[in-house]
Formats: structure tokens, C-alpha cells, sequence
């Protein structure tokens, strides 16, 4: 009976191995510096936290401009609104008065 011994090469041991730290390098720098990745996820964070601000301050602003037209609102127009109102549009005052508009735009 014959039998045919093969001798092992040495690369073969050397291919799935290589294959697999491919594969992990490949993916684990992909879960770090990728579209979705770590450092990506850091940016969104960031960026969702400065919208947060952004809109903290639009809230109160929209709420002051609430305020403003309820003063405006029918039956209940108080005189100093209307007074302040129209002289900011108009541009006027009399010549013994001081005016400081504040302007609450920021």
C-alpha cells in the first residue's frame, strides 16, 4: 500500500491568520474614524449640544415675542406698548424728552 505524504507548507499556516487581522484592522478602523463611527459620534454630540443652546435661545425670544403680541392683542392694548411701539417706528420723540430703546434682538 502506498501512501503519499504531503509536507505542509509553511505559508498555509500563515493565510487565515493574516486574513483575520485583515479583517479586524479593516472593521476596527472603520469604527473609529468612519461616517459613524467614534470620532463621528463625538462631532453629532457636539453639534446636537450647540442646536440645544440655539434653541434655548429662540425659545426664550419666541416667548418674549409672545408677550409682546398679547400686549398687542384686541382688548387688552396698553397705551405704553402702543406709545413705545410707535415711536421706534417712527423714529420720534419730542425735544424735552430722553428716549434709550433697548432692542432685544441678539
Amino acid at each position: 500500500m502506498w501512501t503519499k505524504h504531503h509536507k505542509k507548507k509553511k505559508i498555509g499556516r500563515f493565510i487565515i491568520p493574516a486574513m483575520t487581522v485583515a479583517f479586524l484592522s479593516y472593521f476596527g478602523y472603520h469604527a473609529i474614524h468612519g461616517d459613524y463611527g467614534l470620532r463621528a459620534t463625538e462631532a453629532f454630540e457636539r453639534q446636537r449640544i450647540a442646536k440645544e443652546r440655539e434653541l434655548a435661545v429662540l425659545k426664550n425670544k419666541r416667548e418674549h415675542l409672545e408677550k409682546q403680541v398679547a400686549l398687542l392683542s384686541d382688548g387688552s392694548m396698553d397705551r405704553d406698548m402702543l406709545d413705545e411701539k410707535a415711536r421706534l417706528q417712527l423714529n420720534f420723540s419730542r425735544a424735552d424728552e430722553v428716549v434709550i430703546f433697548n432692542n432685544y434682538t441678539n
